[in-house]
């Protein structure tokens, strides 16, 4: 007994004393405290504009809003470009009909031209039928590669009036908090300054 009651782990003896605050005027020294001025400066910062001038009919940002890279902060009027798209849109489906017309003739004039080369062979027919037949094989193939050429610029022109459609809504570049709200509703805006205050360069920075 005596023997465990030697080994029995004994307490530390601590001392104890109140929690009291240090101030300056304790003379043991003033606490670190740093009083400063300054302003926070954001990462990127950006003003969107547009590609195009137009008017604004729509504004779906306002200040200290967060918006995502990608959203849509507003939208201008697009009645006139939505009718030039439209009408290439229909100068394109005239041009496939007219290549397809195109080419059911050119089958056609292949399928004469083939007779009248079986009538020459045969004397029934003169050389000027088969000369006639091959003009016609040769203007018909010229038309249909023209008719090909207008079907590629008039897809062109459907993609560039749909790029300026896409140009009529205004996206966020990057992820962010809006500083500012430039434009309304009603308003002008453009990508460069038209000068006499009425024109607006930016919609939200």
């Amino acid at each position: 007994v005596l023997w465990y009651w030697l080994r029995a782990p004994r307490a530390i003896p601590v001392r104890v004393a109140a929690v009291s605050e240090i101030g300056a005027e304790s003379g043991r020294g003033a606490p670190a405290v740093l009083n400063a001025s300054g302003y926070v400066t954001a990462r990127r910062r950006a003003t969107v504009s547009s590609k195009m001038t137009g008017k604004v009919v729509e504004v779906l940002v306002e200040e200290g809003m967060a918006v995502k890279a990608g959203q849509v902060l507003a939208r201008l009027d697009d009645t006139t470009l939505r009718r030039y798209f439209e009408l290439a849109g229909a100068e394109l489906a005239a041009s496939r009909l007219a290549a397809a017309e195109t080419e059911v003739r050119l089958k056609e004039a292949r399928q004469t031209l083939d007779r009248a080369r079986a009538l020459v062979r045969d004397g029934i027919s003169g050389q000027a039928d088969l000369d006639r037949a091959e003009a016609e094989v040769d203007a018909l193939k010229a038309r249909l590669d023209l008719t090909r050429e207008q079907v590629t610029v008039a897809e062109r022109q459907v993609a560039l009036r749909q790029a300026d459609l896409d140009d009529t809504v205004i996206r966020a570049p990057f992820s962010g908090v809006a500083l500012s709200k430039d434009a309304q509703p009603g308003e002008m805006v453009s990508p460069v300054s038209a000068g006499g205050g009425f024109t607006r360069t930016g919609i939200s920075t």
